[in-house]
């Protein structure tokens, strides 16, 4: 997946607009199996996936015992006793070991599929219509993060009606052999000639998903980190019992946490926030920026990044250091911008 095909703002604006098709076949799937197929699972991530029925999806987190995230991660319910978890490609080996060393005495079994699958994801307000072309599948009555097993251009798949960019979107997964994945790319490109569609690459992805203030892994999010701080206590269901570093994360949540990830945009036109600068306060070091661009949107200069809970209401003032000059900035709630609850 190339960082660009035709530029990534003329991309962006293509998936706000209309649709896009990315190829994200590097991401890791793993299939978990077995009895004990949802005891692991349990152990391992930090949402509740006793709630998930089959052909329900679910956006969680592993963590360490101390409470600092081994990666993000999609929980799909595949059967009674069989899960899939799809994570991010350049955490696919270590998160496959992770997961490993932790079944122990559970009755599961632990089977990494990535080079087996493809999976390509169309997104933008146009990709039903697109995709609804090619499967006998009612995707219009899909609802958001769910799946469902069919068929599109003539291939068995999964078509899961999740993604990282706002927009309504899906995702499809299918055998990754080399004919295979040509036929249902052309597929979709030639259902989508009408619409406009447009191949996306890995620079709009990132500037698609920081609009919507998601987390990117590496970035926003990692081993030094954990998901009370990042905004992701919503997946953080302590109160389901006991998983790997619930102890610790029990415990900051009853002294409350030091910092958190919020979202900033920049006073300055065309003043290009980027990670690793410098959060100000009065001239001191308040935080870095884990993620920024220039929001091809709002036409302005976005970003995320940890400070310490005093500066994260939005509104406050705070200073980011952008080519040895201090650029002001306001502390805003995030998504940057604002798209329906259906959205993919």
């Amino acid at each position: 997946m190339p960082v660009q095909y035709a530029g990534i703002i003329e991309e962006h604006k293509t998936v706000r607009g209309g649709v896009g098709l990315f190829d994200v076949s590097h991401m890791g799937e793993f299939e978990i199996r077995g009895i004990d197929a949802l005891k692991l699972v349990q152990r391992l991530t930090t949402n509740d996936a006793s709630k998930l029925i089959e052909g329900k999806v679910q956006y969680s987190a592993m963590c360490y015992p101390d409470g600092g995230i081994v990666d993000d991660l999609l929980v799909y319910r595949t059967g009674a006793a069989s899960f899939m978890l799809v994570v991010n490609a350049a955490n696919l080996g270590k998160d496959l070991e992770w997961i490993r060393s932790n079944v122990s005495n559970l009755r599961a079994e632990v089977v990494d599929k990535s080079d087996e699958t493809s999976l390509l994801a169309i997104q933008g307000p146009k990709s039903l219509a697109v995709l609804q072309k090619l499967t006998p599948a009612n995707l219009s009555a899909m609802p958001y993060y769910s799946f469902v097993r069919t068929s599109a251009a003539g291939v068995p798949m999964i078509v899961s009606r999740t993604g990282y960019t706002g927009e309504l979107g899906f995702e499809i997964y299918f055998d990754s052999a080399v004919g295979t994945g040509e036929k249902v790319w052309n597929a979709v490109m030639d259902a989508g000639k009408e619409f406009g569609i447009k191949p996306i690459g890995l620079g709009a992805r990132d500037t698609l998903r920081l609009e919507m203030g998601y987390c990117l892994y590496g970035n926003d999010i990692d081993a030094t980190t954990n998901p009370l701080e990042a905004g992701l206590g919503w997946i953080t269901k302590l109160e389901k019992g006991e998983f790997i570093g619930s102890a610790e994360l029990n415990k900051i949540r009853a002294k409350g946490v030091k910092r958190k990830l919020v979202g900033f945009t920049v006073d300055e036109e065309k003043a290009f926030p980027r990670h690793g600068y410098e959060i100000r306060l009065d001239g001191a070091a308040l935080g870095q920026v884990t993620s920024g661009t220039i929001s091809p949107v709002l036409e302005r200069g976005i970003g995320m990044g940890y400070v310490g809970v005093a500066a994260s209401k939005p509104g406050f003032g705070v200073k980011i250091l952008i080519r040895n000059k201090e650029v002001g900035a306001q502390i805003v709630k995030i998504p940057f911008i604002k798209k329906d609850g259906n959205a993919g």
